[in-house]
Parts: structure tokens; sequence; C-alpha cells
């Protein structure tokens, strides 16, 4: 078919400029909690573009998807491989309920309804709402040994099985983890959440928002009165969990912080505390007062803050109360955690929350004790935004050549494909950088640049090939493909909420967090915390999310190699 459209046939290039840009024009549309999305608004604009008979030809497509694949395992590569632990072992059980149920159903639909191996992967792609198993299933053709005509006829088939499935997906998932989920397990979302918040001695969602004018976390002088004869350990407990001497001054001497030193009348103590705990300090210690310039050479109440990227081995795994209690630790003392983020996601922070390899943690307080606590953690943040491409373009090449490895088992071809290898790489990469990160440092603007115009411009190629061919899908299976993708999407789900509550025991929260990041659903989470008012299902959630964000990728090769076989 001839592109219709002079200026496209003449410069074929700005075809792809539109298509995506009108693509994630389209995405921004919102209804609550759903969003199109940009991925689907440009294969959305691709297909209907594609009607002209206007492509983008060359090997745009492959370089787009090499880029996208391999920031994908890059971002994700630290939680991936943190997570392979014993205790997250009931968690990585439901991606794994995932990706199997959606294989077995994908295939049992394809032996039924005769679906090719095209049409069965984007029903898996859009269904599960992964838009990473249309790049890896389309890779996945060049293995079949078939036809250029029938490539981009598969091709296409993809492209529009998971248009046609992905708003299904996303809808019922959303609807599933925020509201039938809770009702089934029987309990109020935002009552669980809370309790699970003391529980686990989490700041509530509201108390962590950051206040532009008022921060956190404060440091304070107090003369003893009140607090005369109490121990500093007795006088930090009473002030709550999130406050700490950092200082105590008598007769304008520093005195050794030994939790059992009792204080005495007179002496000066600097406090810091988060806010609302650090305004008990004057009914239980004593009244607040200025320090001379001699006692605040003695004790700076001036706050360091650094982020810190989680690399030491020791640290991975370890809950905050696990690390606080270490000998080491009272080198720290007076250092508090400001926020902990993770794949993008702030973690509610409390005694109970784990740190994992790559976490973002902000430590705040005084400079030379968190200098001390940074260094026993792992490395600060690179301040630099400068992309190192020297170590992209060696990760890129390394996945190309591991996927280009190969067997046959049973007469059936195996091989990870350039997609899969990329993969790979990228996972090891991005580990390896957040161990040390001063090698290979890509900043997560970058990253993020890389996956977002990657996988837009590679389904952009896709859907602008498939789009003469799309509705001849649509005739065939327009009715069917919709209702398949609602098994796809629910049936797993239900089976990890029985599983998850019946035999993991997980906690309502965090299970339902936890099955929204098997779907590899960030507007399913989103719902989630608002309806719970609380960032706990988050926990539940970033264990998931990191397996399945591998785990459903690798589906797309799968799925093809096994439905061609069962249409064969």
């Amino acid at each position: 078919m001839t592109c219709s459209i002079g200026f496209f046939r003449d410069v074929p290039i700005a075809l792809l400029f539109v298509t995506v840009g009108l693509g994630f024009l389209a995405g921004r549309l919102r209804a609550g909690p759903i969003q199109l999305g940009g991925v689907c608004g440009t294969l959305i604009a691709a297909l209907l573009l594609g009607q002209t008979g206007c492509n983008v030809g060359g090997d745009t497509k492959d370089v787009a998807f090499a880029l996208f694949i391999f920031a994908m395992g890059y971002a994700g590569g630290p939680q991936f491989f943190a997570n392979l632990n014993r205790s997250s072992l009931r968690y990585i059980a439901l991606p794994l309920i995932e990706a199997i149920l959606v294989l077995v159903i994908v295939l049992v639909a394809t032996r039924l309804l005769h679906l090719d191996a095209g049409t069965a992967a984007g029903l898996a792609a859009g269904a599960a709402t992964e838009s990473a198993v249309v790049g890896t299933a389309a890779e996945a053709l060049r293995h079949l040994n078939l036809s250029d005509a029938d490539q981009l006829r598969l091709q296409s088939n993809i492209a529009t099985a998971y248009t046609l499935t992905y708003l299904i997906g996303l809808i019922s998932i959303v609807f599933f983890t925020s509201a039938l989920a809770p009702v089934l397990l029987g309990i109020d979302l935002r009552k669980a959440a809370r309790e699970l918040e003391e529980e686990l001695d989490v700041m509530p969602a509201a108390e962590q928002v950051d206040q532009p004018v008022m921060p956190r976390l404060v440091g304070r002088a107090h003369l003893v009165r009140e607090a005369a004869g109490k121990t500093i350990a007795e006088v930090e407990q009473a002030l709550g969990g999130r406050s700490a001497i950092s200082k105590l001054l008598r007769d304008n001497t520093a005195v050794s912080l030994d939790p059992a030193e009792a204080l005495r009348a007179g002496d000066i103590v600097v406090l810091l505390a988060v806010r609302d705990y650090a305004v008990r300090g004057t009914s239980l210690i004593g009244p607040e007062m200025q320090l001379t310039e001699e006692q605040s050479q003695a004790d700076d109440l001036r706050l360091s803050t650094r982020t810190v990227v989680v690399g030491r081995k020791g640290i991975n795994g370890r809950t905050l109360r696990q690390i606080s209690q270490r000998p080491s630790a009272k080198a720290a003392h007076g250092v508090f955690v400001q926020s902990i983020v993770r794949s993008g996601h702030a973690l509610p922070v409390g005694p109970s929350t784990v740190l994992q390899y790559g976490d973002l943690i902000t430590l705040v307080g005084p400079d030379a004790r968190v200098a001390a606590a940074a260094s026993r953690v792992g490395n600060e943040l690179p301040t630099s935004q400068g992309t190192d491409l020297v170590f992209l373009c060696v990760g890129i090449l390394a996945g190309l050549a591991i996927g280009a490895l190969g067997a046959r088992i049973g007469g059936i071809p195996i091989s990870l494909g350039s997609g899969g290898g990329a993969l790979v790489s990228g996972l090891v990469c991005g580990w390896l950088n957040a161990r040390r990160p001063s090698v290979g440092h890509l900043p997560g603007a970058a990253v993020q640049l890389l996956k977002d115009l990657g996988l837009a411009v590679f389904v952009a190629c896709v859907g602008l090939s498939a789009g003469p061919q799309a509705i001849a899908l649509i005739r065939e299976h327009g009715v069917a493909l919709p209702l398949i993708g609602l098994l796809v999407s629910l049936g797993p789900a239900s089976l990890s909420l029985w599983v998850g509550h019946k035999l993991l025991k997980i906690p309502g929260p965090l299970l339902v967090g936890a099955i929204a990041g098997q779907h590899v659903s960030t507007p399913a989470i989103s719902a989630i915390m608002a309806s719970s008012g609380s960032a706990v299902p988050l926990l539940g959630y970033t264990v998931t999310y990191a397996v399945a964000n591998v785990l459903l990728p690798v589906l797309g090769p799968i799925i093809v190699v096994l439905a061609h076989q069962l249409g064969g």
C-alpha cells in the first residue's frame, strides 16, 4: 500500500514524531486513576495513521527497542536481585502465579479460538498491561523462519490485539485491587492500613508529606529541669521513637552519650526530633534556649542532608531497626531517615522498613554523623547529570551478544533474542551501578527518557506497519479478544488473592499492593493508595513489581514459540 500523504512519503521520519506526539497527547486522557498512557495512545495513533499506507522503514524500530529494554533492565536490576532472597519468597510466588496463569489462559484461548502467535502475544501484553511484551514478542517472530509478509502480518496482530485488550486489563485490575479485593477479604482497606501502620510503626501518609515552610526534622537546645535525674534513654523514650539527644553539655563540656547517663539540673541537651515530637521537649526536659557562641562550637544545630544509594551487602535486606541495633550505629546516633525511594516510589518510613540495593535513602542530622552513617549504608548519589555513553553502548552490545546465543530443545529453537539479551545485560548493569554508583552512571531522567521514547518509537513503527491489516483482525476476533483479556487480567489476580490470603498469610493492604505489582500497574497502586489513605501497600507492590517487570517480558518469546507450535 502506497503512502497517500506526500510529506510523509518524502520525510518518513516526520511521521514518527507526529505519531508519538499525538499518542502521548491522547495518553493524557484520564478518568479518576484510569489513564490511557502514552504507549497505548501511540499505538492507537499509529494504527489510525497507518491506514494511510505510510510507515517508517529501516532499523529505527530495532534501535529504539534495544534502548528501551536495556533501560528497563537497568532501572529494575537492583530491586530484582535484592528480592531474590528468603524473606521475599512469599511475595515472589505472586508474579510467578501471574506469569504461569497468563501463559496457560492465552495458550488455551489460542487452541480454542485458533489464534495465531501474534494475536496470542498481543492478548497477553494488553490484558496484563505489560507493554514490553509487544517488543519481546515481535522480536521473537524473527526466529520462526517466516516469510517477510507473514512476519509483518503477525506483528500487525500483536499491535492490534494489544490495543483491543489494554484498556480492559487496565480498568479491571484497578477496580479489582482498589475496590473488589478488599470486599472479598472482608476488610475496610483504610482501617486495615492504619492498623498496619501502627503495627509496623511507620509514619502515617499524612505525616510524610514534606512541609515547605516547616521541615520535618528540627534541632533544639533545652536547659534540663523537668528531666533531671532521668537517663538519656528514658528521655528519648518519653519523647517518642523519632527523637534523639545528639549532644549533652555539662558546664559547657561535652559528655558521653551513654544511654544510661543521668541528666542533671542545669545540663544543656541538644535534641533532634521530628517536629511533632520536638514540641514535647519543653514539657519533658525543660525550657528551650539559645546556645552561646562557645556552646554552639561544641555542637552545631544546623542539619546536613545527604541522599545515599544503598549498596552495602550488610544493609541489603535488613530493617531499619536491625541496622540501628548494631554496635557501629552508635556513631550515627542522632541521624534520621528522612525518606526512602524505591523504583520512583516513596516508601513509608519506620523501624520495620526493609532496605534494598538501589534504594535512595535521604539521611538528615549533624554533618559529621550523617557522613559516617552514609558511608556505612552505601555511596552518595552522584550529582552529575552526564550519561556514561561508553557504559551504555558496552552494556547493549553485551546484551545483543547474549541474545545471539541459542540452542534447540525438542526441535524448538530456544534463544533469548536481542531483546532478552539486552534485558539481562540491563539487569546486571543496573545492579552493578547500585553497588558502585561511580561505575556506569545513567541519571534517572536519562533512563526514563530511554524507556519512554524507546518504547514509544518502537510501538509507533509496529503500529504504522500494522495499520492496513488491523481491520481484518478486528473483524475476526474483535468481540472475543476483550472477553479473553478480562480473564487474563482477573484470573491471576483472583488466584493470587486467594493464595496470598489463605496460604501465604499476607496482610490485606500489602496483598492488594502486591497484586498491583504482579500486574505491573502503576494506576492500580495509585488507586489503592488513594482508597487506603496510606503508603503501606507500596511495601508489597515494590517486591512483586520488580520481579514481574522481568518475568512478564520473557513471556513474549515463550508465547510466540508455543502458540506457533499449536497453530502448526
